[in-house]
């Protein structure tokens, strides 16, 4: 098979509250990391990025909050050039989940989810968090005073999950949030998820080794592999269509190829 292009067909304008990045490259010192790389995340969608270490799925991702800045090409949220937005207030405005959780250790719950809430200058954080608690599973009069280290793994993914949706932002960027939990935890992860997709309109950006939690939670996967998109399409396309070899192969070793 030959291999697809990086770009993606359709364009990539953004619609208000989408992601899009347009011919975009990013280098570390030698490494390039990204190459000529073209994305588009209509609102409201869902799009996971899978491939093996070093394919360049977190460096996309975090272009898009400014934790990695490219070398050339624009990248867009809400339509606009991320180069004229402020990266704390721009930070401030998307959900971010990594897989570490990152929750301040010496916050309570409470107050880790109502974190971005308070940075925003909210009337009533404490409200936001309590909400957010409760659409993540967690009965706050059982959780909120408890502290990071007094919770299973899983109960702190969701802890920064309510942390990312708590002042509902309308883009939530997920990197391996899932990647250090059990295979049963990992499912009632994806569970909640979907519950919050819908109870909640968001655009959702994840990246992931797990073909099958890509397929499981995503409008459309995108391969990379090396700095580049090798495809991108809905679940079944990528099930019954491999565009190259290598998608291929990715598909048969992770044991989802379509019969």
């Amino acid at each position: 098979m030959a291999a697809s292009s990086s770009s993606e067909s359709g364009g990539t304008a953004a619609a208000p509250g989408a992601l899009a990045a347009e011919r975009v490259s990013v280098r570390f010192g030698p490494v390039l990391a990204l190459d000529d790389v073209s994305l588009s995340v209509a609102a409201g969608e869902w799009v996971a990025l899978v491939g093996e270490s070093g394919a360049g799925k977190s460096t996309l991702l975090r272009a898009f909050n400014r934790l990695t800045e490219p070398a050339s090409g624009t990248v867009l949220v809400g339509g606009r050039d991320v180069r004229s937005l402020e990266p704390v207030a721009l930070r401030r405005g998307i959900g971010y989940v990594s897989q570490d959780a990152g929750l301040l250790p010496h916050w309570t719950v409470e107050r880790n989810a109502a974190l971005v809430p308070w940075l925003l200058h909210d009337p009533a954080p404490e409200d936001k968090s309590r909400r957010a608690l409760q659409l993540v599973g967690l009965d706050p009069a059982t959780f909120s005073g408890r502290w990071p280290r007094e919770l299973s793994g899983g109960q702190r993914q969701r802890v920064a999950i309510a942390r990312a949706i708590a002042a509902r932002p309308p883009i939530v960027l997920l990197d391996e949030a899932f990647g250090a939990l059990d295979a049963i935890t990992r499912n009632d992860m994806h569970d909640m998820l979907r519950r919050l997709r819908s109870d909640l309109a968001f655009t959702a950006l994840l990246v992931t080794h797990d073909l099958a939690e890509a397929i499981r939670l995503a409008d459309r996967v995108a391969v990379m592999r090396d700095g580049r998109i090798e495809q991108i399409a809905p679940p079944a396309e990528l099930l019954e269509r491999p565009a190259t070899d290598y998608v291929a192969r990715l598909l048969t070793r992770a044991g989802v190829r379509a019969a």
